[in-house]
């Protein structure tokens, strides 16, 4: 196994310990190896969460491409290894993990919409709608006898509904704040699944999935690994698997 390319620019912290504070000034970003990295700023006194990272994730990207001050605080609610990355090293980053660059896009495509709601909402005099964020609900997860079409955990006595349009499938991201139709994260122990996964879509023909570009661990039907980009049909009983998660595809 070769040694991580990152390896000389690891930096690690303690639990407890601040990675930078609101209003600092920076030039680099990180990404987190190992451990939990809670994000929150301080308004009136009281400390308001942002989001939880994990293992993949990153922040402070605004800062390496700006060179603007943070503008929340970052502390290791676990011990923490993490990726510092700065400009010299941030294009072999980008190319080096394509799902970090897509997410990346993702959230600035993001932010973009939100200002162009915000600048319509204000000449308007309208109230800014609320966005589907990591608080909102995920797809629940229905009783084993839910009648319409569903995604069967393998071994496990739920199933998660699919619509009958379209199905993005995944896990909540707390970088962009979005969750997927189905969050696969309670199953997902060793974190395989990428943030977005895969979609299920309704066809003239039934059902099929595709896997979304930036998934780094896979998708496969009935053993066969499927080519990002180009739908495969399912039918009643196939099996697929999101990185290391396995689910059946119900029908009936």
């Amino acid at each position: 196994m070769g040694q991580n390319p990152f390896q000389n620019f690891i930096v690690r912290f303690k639990r407890g310990e601040a990675v930078f504070r609101e209003g600092d000034r920076g030039s680099t970003m990180f990404i987190v190896q190992s451990g939990e990295i809670g994000l929150f700023r301080q308004t009136n006194g009281n400390r308001q969460t942002l989001g939880l990272l994990e293992k993949g994730d990153f922040f402070g990207e605004m800062s390496i491409l700006e060179g603007r001050e943070r503008p929340h605080c970052a502390i290791a609610e676990q011990d923490a290894e993490l990726i510092e990355i700065n400009n010299t090293i941030f294009d072999k980053m980008i190319r080096g993990n394509i799902e970090i660059a897509v997410r990346m896009l993702r959230k600035l495509s993001l932010r973009l919409r939100e200002a162009e709601t915000k600048i319509t909402d204000l000449k308007t005099g309208n109230q800014l709608p609320t966005r589907r964020a990591g608080g909102g609900p995920s797809m629940s997860k229905a009783c084993v006898d839910y009648d319409g079409v569903r995604l069967q955990a393998k071994g496990q006595d739920f199933a998660y509904p699919v619509r009958e349009s379209e199905t993005l499938i995944g896990r909540f991201d707390p970088v962009t704040q979005l969750r997927p139709d189905i969050d696969l994260t309670d199953l997902d122990l060793k974190r395989s699944v990428s943030r977005q996964h895969a979609r299920i879509l309704k066809t003239d023909e039934g059902y099929a999935v595709i896997e979304e570009v930036g998934a780094l661990n896979g998708t496969f039907v009935n053993d066969k690994r499927l080519t990002t980009g180009q739908s495969h049909p399912i039918t009643e009983g196939d099996e697929i698997v999101f990185g290391s998660v396995s689910v059946v595809f119900r029908a009936s």
